[in-house]
Formats: structure tokens, C-alpha cells, sequence
């Protein structure tokens, strides 16, 4: 299987809403210790229904002990980064911890690419793996500038 069809399939599995929604049960039981340290569970608030919504995302950078960074693979279209668009007030569940109230900034781009810079250093073997599913979601190549790939802070109050 070449490297684009790997990158068509990954982003194919990250569409499943199925797949992609099963650790938030994981989250909610207090359990996401098992995820490690590169993910938390976001609890933001829907644009139009007021209701609260989950997603589970990868932590590519901490700035500090209570902020941490995440990108938007789906771009700024994806839902939840249009919610936190709109209302910036959110909570996240990070490890097994109760949840907490934070602040969501959307970063602009030379931070972006700075963020991504340091992760593709820390990890470079991961990032070769994803980067080209990433480019399949967002439909554009990731460049070391510019890249289209937004993200958001995430600041505990």
C-alpha cells in the first residue's frame, strides 16, 4: 500500500464518528490516564444548540502547566473549533483529573508554525506517520511555513 492510500485509509478512520468518539466514554469514567499525556478531552459548548459537546484531541505542545496546545486536523471547519470560535469558554478533562473550567485561544500563524517546528523535532517518527493523513483532511500539503493547520490553546482558569 503506497503512502498516499495510508494517508486516504487514516483519514477515513479519523471520519468515523464511531471510532473517533469512543474515548470520550473513556473520559468521562475518569479514565483517561490510559491515553498518556498527548491527549485530553474538550468540553465546549454547541454554536447553535447551547448544548455541551466532547472531542477528543492530541496535545502537540505545553507552553506551561496549566495551557496546552492542539491542532485542528480538520482544519477550521471542523465543529469544534467553530464552537470554540463563538464561545471560548470551555473545560477539559486532562488524565484521570475532574474536569477544568479553561480558555480556548485560536493561535495565529507564526505560533503555529513555531509549534508545529518543535513537534516535528520531539517527534519525528510520529510526525512522518501523520503528517501526510493530515494532509488528506485538510486537502492541503503542510509546508515548514504557513501551514494550514489551525491551533488552539487551551488555557485552565
Amino acid at each position: 500500500m503506497t503512502s498516499h492510500a495510508l494517508a486516504r485509509a487514516g483519514a477515513r478512520l479519523l471520519r468515523s464518528r464511531r471510532l473517533v468518539r469512543a474515548p470520550i466514554w473513556i473520559y468521562r469514567a475518569r479514565a483517561g490516564a490510559l491515553f498518556g499525556s498527548r491527549t485530553l478531552m474538550l468540553e465546549h459548548t454547541g454554536r447553535k444548540s447551547g448544548r455541551p459537546r466532547y472531542v477528543v484531541l492530541e496535545v502537540v505542545d505545553r507552553p506551561g502547566p496549566d495551557s496546552y496546545v492542539v491542532p485542528s486536523g480538520f482544519g477550521r471547519k471542523a465543529q469544534w473549533f467553530r464552537n470554540i470560535e463563538a464561545n471560548p469558554r470551555v473545560r477539559i478533562y486532562v488524565g484521570s483529573h475532574a474536569p477544568a473550567p479553561a480558555t480556548a485561544r485560536v493561535l495565529g500563524q507564526q505560533d503555529v508554525d513555531r509549534v508545529l517546528a518543535s513537534y516535528r523535532e520531539r517527534h519525528p517518527r510520529a510526525w512522518g506517520e501523520f503528517k501526510h493523513v493530515l494532509e488528506e483532511t485538510l486537502g492541503a500539503p503542510i509546508t515548514d511555513a504557513g501551514a494550514p493547520l489551525p491551533m488552539v490553546e487551551l488555557r485552565r482558569d
